[in-house]
Protein backbone atom coordinates (compact mmCIF):
# COMPACT_ATOMS: atom_id res chain seq x y z
CA UNK A 1 0.00 0.00 0.00
CA UNK A 2 1.72 3.53 -0.96
CA UNK A 3 1.12 6.09 1.50
CA UNK A 4 0.36 9.04 0.16
CA UNK A 5 3.41 12.10 1.74
CA UNK A 6 1.42 14.79 1.00
CA UNK A 7 -1.55 13.70 3.49
CA UNK A 8 1.04 13.16 6.33
CA UNK A 9 2.53 16.20 5.75
CA UNK A 10 -0.99 18.48 6.00
CA UNK A 11 -0.94 16.29 9.13
CA UNK A 12 2.27 17.18 10.55
CA UNK A 13 2.65 20.26 9.33
CA UNK A 14 0.80 22.13 12.25
CA UNK A 15 2.49 21.13 14.81
CA UNK A 16 6.21 21.28 12.91
CA UNK A 17 5.22 25.10 12.28
CA UNK A 18 4.12 25.76 15.87
CA UNK A 19 7.70 24.31 17.26
CA UNK A 20 9.10 27.49 15.05
CA UNK A 21 10.39 25.24 11.66
CA UNK A 22 9.07 25.04 7.90
CA UNK A 23 8.25 21.52 6.62
CA UNK A 24 10.11 21.26 3.85
CA UNK A 25 8.60 17.98 2.63
CA UNK A 26 7.90 14.40 3.58
CA UNK A 27 8.99 10.69 1.85
CA UNK A 28 7.46 7.54 2.19
CA UNK A 29 9.59 4.03 1.05
CA UNK A 30 7.73 1.54 1.57
CA UNK A 31 9.41 -1.92 2.23
CA UNK A 32 8.97 -5.04 0.99
CA UNK A 33 8.67 -6.81 4.52
CA UNK A 34 6.17 -4.11 5.39
CA UNK A 35 9.40 -2.13 7.46
CA UNK A 36 9.04 1.50 5.52
CA UNK A 37 11.08 4.54 5.92
CA UNK A 38 9.27 8.00 6.87
CA UNK A 39 11.69 10.48 6.19
CA UNK A 40 11.00 14.34 6.87
CA UNK A 41 12.27 17.05 5.83
CA UNK A 42 12.38 20.35 8.13
CA UNK A 43 14.28 23.73 7.72
CA UNK A 44 14.58 26.92 9.86
CA UNK A 45 16.19 30.30 8.98
CA UNK A 46 19.06 29.55 11.31
CA UNK A 47 19.56 26.10 9.68
CA UNK A 48 18.56 22.00 11.78
CA UNK A 49 21.11 20.86 14.29
CA UNK A 50 20.64 17.57 15.48
CA UNK A 51 18.78 18.53 18.43
CA UNK A 52 16.50 19.90 16.80
CA UNK A 53 15.78 17.03 14.88
CA UNK A 54 15.54 15.24 17.80
CA UNK A 55 12.74 17.55 18.96
CA UNK A 56 10.86 17.22 15.81
CA UNK A 57 11.01 13.64 15.97
CA UNK A 58 9.70 12.96 19.76
CA UNK A 59 6.67 15.98 18.47
CA UNK A 60 6.20 14.11 15.13
CA UNK A 61 6.43 10.45 16.63
CA UNK A 62 3.39 11.51 19.19
CA UNK A 63 1.22 12.80 16.08
CA UNK A 64 1.96 9.45 14.47
CA UNK A 65 1.13 7.28 17.18
CA UNK A 66 -2.31 9.04 17.88
CA UNK A 67 -3.31 9.51 13.93
CA UNK A 68 -1.70 5.99 12.18
CA UNK A 69 -1.26 6.85 8.85
CA UNK A 70 0.83 4.57 8.25
CA UNK A 71 -0.08 0.43 9.33
CA UNK A 72 2.59 -1.79 10.80
CA UNK A 73 6.10 -0.91 11.39
CA UNK A 74 8.59 2.08 10.06
CA UNK A 75 11.42 4.07 10.52
CA UNK A 76 10.89 7.56 11.69
CA UNK A 77 13.93 9.74 10.20
CA UNK A 78 13.74 13.55 10.32
CA UNK A 79 16.53 15.66 8.23
CA UNK A 80 17.61 18.53 7.11
CA UNK A 81 17.00 19.69 3.08
CA UNK A 82 21.04 19.35 2.82
CA UNK A 83 22.80 21.77 0.08
CA UNK A 84 20.97 19.34 -2.87
CA UNK A 85 17.57 20.11 -1.01
CA UNK A 86 14.74 17.88 -2.57
CA UNK A 87 12.23 20.37 -4.05
CA UNK A 88 8.36 19.74 -3.46
CA UNK A 89 5.93 22.01 -3.94
CA UNK A 90 5.53 24.78 -6.53
CA UNK A 91 6.81 27.54 -4.14
CA UNK A 92 9.31 25.65 -3.92
CA UNK A 93 10.21 26.31 -7.44
CA UNK A 94 9.73 29.40 -7.36
CA UNK A 95 12.13 30.04 -4.89
CA UNK A 96 14.85 28.67 -6.29
CA UNK A 97 14.63 30.03 -9.59
CA UNK A 98 17.99 30.81 -10.92
CA UNK A 99 19.77 27.51 -9.18
CA UNK A 100 20.82 24.30 -11.26
CA UNK A 101 18.46 21.27 -10.35
CA UNK A 102 18.29 17.75 -11.55
CA UNK A 103 14.93 16.25 -12.35
CA UNK A 104 13.47 13.19 -12.67
CA UNK A 105 10.33 12.57 -14.27
CA UNK A 106 7.18 9.65 -14.09
CA UNK A 107 7.24 9.53 -17.45
CA UNK A 108 8.93 10.58 -20.25
CA UNK A 109 9.04 13.90 -22.00
CA UNK A 110 10.04 14.27 -25.25
CA UNK A 111 11.70 10.91 -24.95
CA UNK A 112 13.51 11.85 -21.88
CA UNK A 113 12.78 11.04 -17.68
CA UNK A 114 15.80 12.93 -16.65
CA UNK A 115 16.46 17.17 -16.93
CA UNK A 116 19.48 18.92 -15.38
CA UNK A 117 19.50 22.71 -16.47
CA UNK A 118 18.94 26.35 -14.57
CA UNK A 119 15.67 26.50 -12.90
CA UNK A 120 13.81 29.46 -14.85
CA UNK A 121 10.47 29.50 -13.04
CA UNK A 122 7.25 27.75 -12.81
CA UNK A 123 4.11 28.79 -14.32
CA UNK A 124 0.61 27.04 -14.54
CA UNK A 125 2.21 24.25 -13.25
CA UNK A 126 4.84 23.98 -15.75
CA UNK A 127 7.97 23.74 -14.47
CA UNK A 128 10.49 25.87 -17.07
CA UNK A 129 14.62 24.77 -16.98
CA UNK A 130 16.78 25.66 -19.50
CA UNK A 131 18.90 22.73 -20.62
CA UNK A 132 21.72 22.65 -23.27
CA UNK A 133 20.55 26.29 -24.08
CA UNK A 134 16.80 25.30 -24.80
CA UNK A 135 13.94 26.00 -22.72
CA UNK A 136 12.05 22.61 -21.70
CA UNK A 137 8.70 22.57 -19.49
CA UNK A 138 7.87 19.81 -17.03
CA UNK A 139 4.46 19.13 -15.97
CA UNK A 140 4.70 19.66 -12.03
CA UNK A 141 2.25 16.91 -11.40
CA UNK A 142 4.30 14.43 -13.35
CA UNK A 143 7.83 15.27 -11.52
CA UNK A 144 8.81 11.96 -10.12
CA UNK A 145 11.90 13.94 -8.17
CA UNK A 146 13.44 17.05 -8.04
CA UNK A 147 16.45 18.22 -6.45
CA UNK A 148 18.86 21.21 -6.25
CA UNK A 149 23.13 20.70 -7.62
CA UNK A 150 25.16 22.40 -5.25
CA UNK A 151 27.76 24.99 -6.87
CA UNK A 152 30.52 25.46 -5.73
Amino acid sequence: MKQDPLQIGALLEPGIRSMGYELVGVEYQGGTRGGGLLRVYIDSEHGISAEDCQKVSYQVSGVLDVEDPIPGHYTLEISSPGLDRLLFRAQDFERFAGQLVRVRMRVPVDGQRKFKGRLKAIQDGIVLIEQDDAEVGLPLEQIEQARLVPEF
